[in-house]
């Protein structure tokens, strides 16, 4: 079962990469940081602000001796890429510890194994995020590596190549996974004639014609103070943190160049593409427009889509199609709120000879959920697996950082995880049956289909991926 605070709570994308380096990574869980907790609070948040100005959310603990600053610069992310640069973003994430200042490469990472320091940079469709994880005796070090990848990367040719070779190896091999062609296709057709439909990975000819000063250019107008988002926990002082913020971010540009994008639906409801490949699996995808975070029925949502499919097993997704009938692996439905669009998905993978009883099987449970309240029972263990989920979510100094980071990206208050309980107790039968009807309606959906599936009838045969060449 997946965990509720990001995939099912929130439904958000600043989830911290896997960490690289073991002797950080083995972090003990958190007996240490409930000491530090307030006895009413789930996470005795203090907000940081340094004599530079820049904010920060602090969980002060210092009874282990590590480290974690997570941070996010919104609407930084790859859909900013230019037509003819699609992976721009994902280059600057993958080059930006590839030496810094008067450090090459090699030196870097050394630099990095050497002293424990998990440092890493990422990108989402909206967000550009940056991650550090050190050991409190090398802080010293780590702070001076991170300060110097984030303000004075170097972009040698060398490492960009490398870094370029890599991506391109990436997508020539997953241009045969049906998963991925799948993912391709949703984004292409979902957002057709918006930034989110390009390719965040980028494509064989925009990725060949990115040079080391696009590089520098996207930084320069992209990792600007007035987008920064940065959660910190772990065993350091507000006092020194104040510190260490103007030092890591101060120097930072202050305003970002580039202009907001505009909101989008999910396009091409109502229809399906098939894209033949010969496998014994067809991968189905069906997305259809959801629901923002500050809507008053967002919790009763979140609920309603546990129950249907987002719990994994004991969702009736699938009791249905795997436990009962024994077509697939596995089944699961998700909520998602980007910046400029939501989405509610459900995806599976089943035998050829399966996959139009699947549909139709998912048809029949998504109108289940809209027209017949669901029981009480249901609701029941539904807000006891959520409620009692959430404390499990805050297991490490990273994963709370992370979370505050979070909270202030999609603009939460601090207090978010105390009322969090009573948010999700609150809601009713009668509320996930009024936001069942309202958000669920079968003949909205965009269905993309990848194999060689019988019994399905596309609207159309898809011959090529988008934005892959």
């Amino acid at each position: 079962m997946r965990t509720i605070v990001y995939g099912l709570l929130l439904t958000l994308s600043f989830m911290a990469p896997a960490l690289a380096q073991p002797a950080v990574k083995q972090e003990a869980a958190p007996t240490a940081v409930a000491t530090s907790v307030a006895k009413d609070r789930m996470l005795d948040i203090q907000e940081i602000k340094s004599a530079g100005g820049i904010t920060a959310w602090l969980v002060e603990d210092h009874t282990l001796p590590i480290i974690s600053i997570e941070f996010s610069f919104r609407e930084a992310g790859s859909a900013r890429d230019p037509q003819d640069r699609q992976g721009l973003a994902r280059l600057v994430s993958n080059t930006m510890d590839e030496g810094a200042g008067d450090i090459d490469s090699q030196t870097f990472q050394k630099a990095l194994t050497d002293n424990s320091i998990s440092l890493s940079f990422s990108v989402g469709r909206d967000d550009f995020q940056g991650s550090l994880k050190t050991l409190t005796r090398h802080k010293d070090k780590a702070f001076n590596l991170m300060t110097l990848a984030l303000t004075k990367p170097r972009f040698d040719q060398e490492a960009v190549d490398r870094m370029r070779a890599a991506n391109i190896a990436r997508i020539k091999s997953s241009m045969t996974d049906p998963g991925w062609i799948a993912a391709r296709l949703q984004n292409d057709l979902a957002y057709q004639g918006h930034a989110y439909a390009l390719n965040s990975g980028g494509t064989l000819t925009s990725l060949a014609a990115i040079t080391p000063d696009d590089l520098r250019n996207f930084v320069k107008n992209n990792l600007t103070r007035d987008r920064l988002y940065i959660g910190v926990s772990g065993d350091i002082t507000p006092d020194e943190l104040k510190t260490v913020l103007d030092s890591m971010f101060g120097t930072l540009p202050e305003k970002a160049t580039t202009e907001k994008l505009t909101d989008i639906a999910v396009q091409n409801i109502g229809k399906s593409y098939l894209f033949k490949q010969d496998i014994p699996q067809t991968f189905i995808t069906q997305l259809q427009s959801g629901i923002r975070r500050d809507d008053p029925d967002y919790f009763a949502a979140s609920i309603m889509d546990f129950i249907l499919g987002g719990s994994g097993f004991g969702s009736r997704l699938t009791e249905e199609i795997r436990e009962k009938r024994g077509l697939t692996y596995g089944i699961d439905s998700s909520l998602f709120d980007m910046d400029h669009s939501t989405g509610f998905v459900i995806s599976l993978s089943t035998e050829n000879k399966n996959a139009g009883e699947a549909i139709k099987l998912i048809r029949q449970e998504v109108v289940r959920m809209r027209d017949t309240p669901v029981t009480a029972k249901e609701l029941a263990d539904a807000k006891s697996y959520i409620v009692g989920a959430l404390p499990l979510s805050f297991s490490t100094t990273q994963s709370i950082a992370s979370a505050l980071r979070g909270l202030q990206v999609v603009d939460y208050p601090s207090d978010f995880y105390d009322r969090y309980p009573d948010l999700i107790r609150a809601v009713t039968i009668q509320d996930i049956e009024r936001v069942s009807k309202r958000l669920l309606d079968p003949d909205k959906m965009l269905t993309i289909v990848v194999g060689q599936p019988e019994g399905i009838n596309p609207t159309e045969i898809l011959t090529k991926v988008p934005n892959v060449e």
